[in-house]
Protein backbone atom coordinates (compact mmCIF):
# COMPACT_ATOMS: atom_id res chain seq x y z
CA UNK A 1 0.00 0.00 0.00
CA UNK A 2 1.41 3.39 -1.02
CA UNK A 3 1.69 6.00 1.70
CA UNK A 4 0.14 9.39 0.88
CA UNK A 5 2.04 12.42 2.05
CA UNK A 6 0.19 15.22 3.85
CA UNK A 7 0.91 18.36 1.85
CA UNK A 8 -0.87 20.74 4.23
CA UNK A 9 2.24 21.87 6.13
CA UNK A 10 4.05 22.64 2.86
CA UNK A 11 0.98 24.40 1.46
CA UNK A 12 0.67 26.43 4.67
CA UNK A 13 4.34 27.42 4.56
CA UNK A 14 4.02 28.46 0.91
CA UNK A 15 0.98 30.57 1.75
CA UNK A 16 2.68 32.24 4.69
CA UNK A 17 5.71 33.03 2.52
CA UNK A 18 3.46 34.61 -0.15
CA UNK A 19 1.57 36.57 2.51
CA UNK A 20 4.81 37.79 4.09
CA UNK A 21 6.18 38.99 0.74
CA UNK A 22 2.88 40.74 -0.05
CA UNK A 23 2.83 42.49 3.33
CA UNK A 24 6.44 43.61 3.00
CA UNK A 25 5.78 44.98 -0.49
CA UNK A 26 2.74 46.78 0.98
CA UNK A 27 4.91 48.56 3.53
CA UNK A 28 4.49 46.33 6.58
CA UNK A 29 7.39 45.54 8.87
CA UNK A 30 7.23 41.85 9.82
CA UNK A 31 7.87 41.41 13.54
CA UNK A 32 7.20 37.67 13.83
CA UNK A 33 6.28 34.71 11.68
CA UNK A 34 4.67 31.78 13.43
CA UNK A 35 4.59 33.44 16.85
CA UNK A 36 4.02 30.61 19.30
CA UNK A 37 3.11 30.64 22.96
CA UNK A 38 1.35 28.28 25.33
CA UNK A 39 -2.02 29.49 24.00
CA UNK A 40 -1.33 28.73 20.33
CA UNK A 41 0.08 30.42 17.25
CA UNK A 42 -0.37 33.53 15.15
CA UNK A 43 0.89 33.24 11.58
CA UNK A 44 2.25 36.79 11.16
CA UNK A 45 2.63 39.79 13.45
CA UNK A 46 3.46 42.99 11.60
CA UNK A 47 3.28 46.74 11.94
CA UNK A 48 2.50 49.57 9.53
CA UNK A 49 1.62 53.20 10.22
CA UNK A 50 1.67 52.59 14.00
CA UNK A 51 -0.93 49.79 13.71
CA UNK A 52 0.00 46.41 15.20
CA UNK A 53 -1.45 43.74 12.91
CA UNK A 54 -2.11 40.09 13.68
CA UNK A 55 -2.55 38.10 10.47
CA UNK A 56 -4.10 34.67 10.00
CA UNK A 57 -3.18 33.08 6.66
CA UNK A 58 -5.40 30.41 5.12
CA UNK A 59 -4.14 28.59 2.02
CA UNK A 60 -6.06 26.00 0.04
CA UNK A 61 -5.79 24.12 -3.25
CA UNK A 62 -9.42 24.82 -4.15
CA UNK A 63 -12.63 26.44 -2.94
CA UNK A 64 -14.66 23.22 -3.06
CA UNK A 65 -15.19 23.34 0.71
CA UNK A 66 -15.62 27.13 0.75
CA UNK A 67 -13.44 30.20 0.74
CA UNK A 68 -10.26 29.80 2.82
CA UNK A 69 -11.15 32.83 4.98
CA UNK A 70 -14.33 31.05 6.08
CA UNK A 71 -12.11 28.69 8.09
CA UNK A 72 -11.38 31.56 10.49
CA UNK A 73 -14.37 30.80 12.65
CA UNK A 74 -15.54 32.77 15.67
CA UNK A 75 -13.77 30.25 17.91
CA UNK A 76 -10.52 30.69 15.94
CA UNK A 77 -10.92 34.49 16.14
CA UNK A 78 -11.31 34.30 19.92
CA UNK A 79 -8.16 32.17 20.16
CA UNK A 80 -6.18 34.66 18.03
CA UNK A 81 -7.40 37.52 20.24
CA UNK A 82 -6.19 35.71 23.37
CA UNK A 83 -2.78 35.03 21.81
CA UNK A 84 -2.54 38.67 20.70
CA UNK A 85 -3.33 39.83 24.23
CA UNK A 86 -0.66 37.49 25.60
CA UNK A 87 1.85 38.82 23.03
CA UNK A 88 1.08 42.43 23.97
CA UNK A 89 1.39 41.61 27.67
CA UNK A 90 4.80 39.96 27.12
CA UNK A 91 5.95 42.94 25.03
CA UNK A 92 4.77 45.46 27.64
CA UNK A 93 2.21 47.01 25.30
CA UNK A 94 -0.91 46.77 27.48
CA UNK A 95 -0.19 49.96 29.44
CA UNK A 96 0.09 52.01 26.26
CA UNK A 97 -2.19 50.05 23.91
CA UNK A 98 -1.34 50.40 20.24
CA UNK A 99 -4.00 50.47 17.57
CA UNK A 100 -4.45 46.84 16.59
CA UNK A 101 -5.87 45.06 13.59
CA UNK A 102 -6.85 41.46 13.02
CA UNK A 103 -6.44 40.56 9.34
CA UNK A 104 -6.99 37.45 7.26
CA UNK A 105 -5.15 36.62 4.06
CA UNK A 106 -6.70 33.88 1.96
CA UNK A 107 -4.85 32.15 -0.85
CA UNK A 108 -5.88 29.50 -3.33
CA UNK A 109 -2.99 28.10 -5.34
CA UNK A 110 -1.97 25.14 -7.39
CA UNK A 111 1.59 23.85 -7.80
CA UNK A 112 2.73 26.72 -10.04
CA UNK A 113 0.55 29.76 -9.53
CA UNK A 114 -1.71 31.70 -7.22
CA UNK A 115 -5.34 31.44 -8.31
CA UNK A 116 -6.83 33.69 -5.61
CA UNK A 117 -5.28 36.13 -3.14
CA UNK A 118 -7.34 38.31 -0.82
CA UNK A 119 -6.26 40.46 2.11
CA UNK A 120 -9.06 41.31 4.54
CA UNK A 121 -7.75 44.02 6.89
CA UNK A 122 -9.54 44.81 10.16
CA UNK A 123 -11.95 41.91 9.59
CA UNK A 124 -12.55 40.82 13.18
Amino acid sequence: MEETKDLRPILGQDGEELATRYLELSGYLILYRNYRCRLGEIDIIATKDDVLTFVEVKTRLSTITGQPAEAVTFTKQQKIRRIAQYYMMCEGLLDNMPIISFDVIEIVKDQEKVLLFNHYPHCF
